[in-house]
């Protein structure tokens, strides 16, 4: 099974088994990894943001119109930014490693 890391802000790693056709988002929920998802991976927020690792960043599928307008609203945004809802795993990806950013910003909550 393919595996990937998470790594938190502060440096420490978690890798985890990481099935195939699951989102980024649904392995970090099903490993306990601190990666919120207000809108539940329908693409209406910016919650799940990652940072890829540089070298794994242009081994993904491109981002989708819809993602990089929800990534404008990412707190922290980087170069490598991606939303772990659309990273959908697979073999090719074994050793994927994503950050997670400081902090969230979620639009989805009342105020």
């Amino acid at each position: 099974m393919p595996k990937m890391t998470f790594i938190e802000p502060n440096g420490t790693r978690h890798e985890v088994e990481a099935p195939e056709g699951l989102s980024i988002l649904e392995i970090a929920h099903r490993n306990k990894i601190e990666l919120e998802g207000a809108c539940e991976g329908s693409l209406a927020c910016s919650t799940c943001h990652v940072i890829v690792a540089p070298e794994w960043f242009d081994k993904l599928p491109a981002a989708s119109d819809d993602e990089e307008d929800m990534l404008d609203l990412a707190f922290g945004l980087s170069q490598t930014s991606r939303l772990g809802c659309q990273i959908i795993m697979k073999a090719a990806f074994d050793g994927l490693e994503v950050t997670l950013p400081a902090a969230t910003r979620n639009m989805m909550v009342d105020k």
